[in-house]
């Protein structure tokens, strides 16, 4: 765990430089749901639109960085292949504890509804993923039978789930780097069950696939594996999928594999292959 650490570390360098190289084919469409500079959503439209399935991504960051706009190229990739696609935004720790981002994200999943239907984008065809931070948000929204009553959610919409390097499971599975980020997120004396994936994991017919590197360096493997064990007790449909690619630190298979190809990240083609068996 501590070599991968230290490759997790040295990873950012060449994803910075990636990122300076890559093109952008469309230029998103930017809506504010709320007064905070990190509410708001980015729309995605293909120049040519190849599928009827809409992509909502909610990003990672330890849910103290990253917003839509520095996670621009996800949505250029999506649109690359042909898929329309929202890049939802969320209030950041640690000066928003939780539960504001689980918060935001479910208000602004149903803006993004109305904006769609008002487009006349059909919203029954919905594809929900998210990397790390983001994997925790996005398959509370889909999984949470508690927070789509409290936040008055409606996800019969969504038809598939992509989570990458999630952080389902707290406790001890957790190393330190974590465990400072979960601090910085809930407030002290919070209940984290109210904020686990795993605790707050409901039955569902919503298929899920987990994306999980045996080496992160941030996360264990096991966190995926715990949540597919559950996942198959309440009979959801869940495949984990454990990263082939060489780069497979948390930073490159969780974000950086959306700079690469189909034919050279296996990640990547994982990702749309399971959208296209939807």
């Amino acid at each position: 765990m501590i070599k991968d650490y230290l490759r997790e570390s040295f990873s950012y360098f060449g994803i910075y430089k990636e990122l300076k190289t890559l093109t952008k084919v469309t230029t998103p469409e930017r809506v504010d749901y709320g007064e905070d500079k990190d509410q708001y959503f980015l729309f995605f439209e293909p120049q040519e639109v190849k599928s009827d399935k809409v992509i909502i991504w909610i990003h990672g960051g330890g849910w103290n960085a990253g917003d839509p706009d520095y996670f621009d190229y996800v949505g250029q990739c999506f649109a690359k292949h042909g898929y329309r696609s929202v890049s939802i935004g969320y209030r950041l720790s640690p000066k928003n504890k939780y539960p504001c981002q689980i918060e935001d994200v479910c208000t602004c999943f149903n803006r993004v509804l109305e904006y769609l239907r008002d487009k006349g984008i059909a919203t029954d065809r919905l594809v929900v993923a998210g990397p790390s931070a983001g994997a925790h948000l996005s398959s509370i929204l889909c999984y949470s039978r508690e927070d789509q009553e409290r936040y008055n959610v409606d996800v019969s919409g969504v038809i598939g789930y992509i989570g990458s390097g999630g952080p389902y499971c707290f406790g001890r599975k957790m190393g330190n780097t974590m465990k400072i980020l979960l601090n910085m997120l809930f407030p002290k004396d919070y209940d984290r069950d109210k904020g686990e994936p795993l605790a707050l994991l409901s039955e569902s017919d919503i298929p899920m696939l987990l994306i999980q590197s045996e080496h992160d360096g941030l996360i264990e493997f096991s966190c995926a594996e715990d949540f597919k064990k559950k996942a198959d007790i309440l009979g959801i449909s869940c495949e984990l999928y454990p990263v082939e690619d060489k780069e497979n630190t948390h930073s490159w298979y969780t974000a950086g594999m959306f700079m690469r190809t189909r034919s050279r990240n296996k990640g990547l083609d994982k990702f749309f292959s399971f959208i296209e068996g939807l």
